[in-house]
C-alpha cells in the first residue's frame, strides 16, 4: 500500500522574518538553516514560530528581517539530549517558501481563496493519555500528543491543547486512536522552576485545536453507508 506521508502533516504560515538565519545542521551535503518567523493571531498577539529550512529554497540567502513570506511544509519533531535527558524540540519544516512579491500569486493558484496565516493539519494517533483539567476560572483544556507517522519509519510527536467541548471530547479518548487535528500553531513562554529554588523562562510550542475528529469511526460510518447501500 502507497502511503503518502505528506497528508499527515501540511502546514502553511504566513509572517514575518524577525531573526537572522543560523545554521541548524548538514545531512548529505546539504545544510539547513534555522529562522524566526512572526505570525499574527486574530487577538492582535503575535507566535514566533522557528522555522528550518533548506538552504536549496534560499540560494542567494535571502531572508531579511522585516520581509513578509509565506511558508508552506509540516510541523516537526525531533530529539536533543542535552545534560543527560531528551528534550524534544519542535520546529516548522519549509518545503516551500514565497516571498512578498510572489505571495500575491499563491492566492491566485488557490482559485483567489484566501490563504489563512496560521493553518496545520495532522492525522495521527494518541500516544499518551489526554490531560483533561479545569482552569481556576473554569475554562475546560485537555492536553494531547499527538504521533504523526513520516516516511522511513519515522514520527513526528506534537503537542496539542483543546479547549471547550473538544477538550471535554479527549479526556475519553483511548490511547492508540487515530484523529484528524486541524489548528494552528502556537508559541506560549512559562516558568520552569528547578529544584534549587532557581527558575528559568522557556517557551514552549503546540497546536492549539480548532477541530478534532477520529478517523476510525469515520471510516466505519463510510463503510455502514456503503454496506446498507449494497
Amino acid at each position: 500500500m502507497n502511503i503518502n506521508y505528506a497528508d499527515n502533516n501540511h502546514l502553511v504560515l504566513m509572517g514575518k522574518v524577525t531573526s537572522e538565519k543560523r545554521f541548524s545542521h548538514e545531512i548529505y551535503g546539504e545544510s539547513f538553516y534555522i529562522f524566526d518567523m512572526e505570525v499574527p493571531r486574530l487577538s492582535d498577539t503575535q507566535d514566533i514560530i522557528p522555522v528550518t529550512i533548506s538552504e536549496r529554497l534560499i540560494p542567494d540567502g535571502s531572508l531579511e528581517i522585516g520581509k513578509k513570506v509565506l511558508i508552506k511544509g509540516q510541523f516537526r519533531s525531533y530529539n536533543s539530549y542535552e545534560n543527560e535527558r531528551n528534550k524534544l524540540i519542535l520546529t516548522v519544516f519549509a518545503k516551500d517558501i514565497f516571498f512578498e512579491d510572489e505571495i500575491e500569486s499563491q492566492v491566485s493558484e488557490e482559485e483567489n481563496k484566501e490563504i489563512v496565516s496560521n493553518e496545520v493539519i495532522l492525522t495521527g494517533y494518541i500516544c499518551k493519555k489526554p490531560i483533561y483539567r479545569q482552569t481556576p476560572f473554569g475554562r475546560e483544556i485537555a492536553d494531547l500528543l499527538l504521533a504523526v507517522n513520516r516516511a522511513y519509519n519515522k514520527s513526528d510527536y506534537i503537542p496539542a491543547i483543546a479547549w471547550g467541548r473538544t477538550a471535554r471530547f479527549c479526556q475519553n479518548i483511548d490511547v492508540g486512536t487515530e484523529v484528524k487535528v486541524t489548528g494552528r500553531v502556537q508559541s506560549r513562554t512559562y516558568e520552569k522552576k528547578f529544584e534549587d529554588g532557581t527558575s528559568e523562562t522557556r517557551v514552549a510550542y503546540e497546536v492549539s485545536v480548532a477541530s478534532l475528529e477520529v478517523v476510525e469511526e469515520k471510516q466505519d460510518a463510510e463503510q455502514q453507508n456503503e454496506e446498507e447501500a449494497i
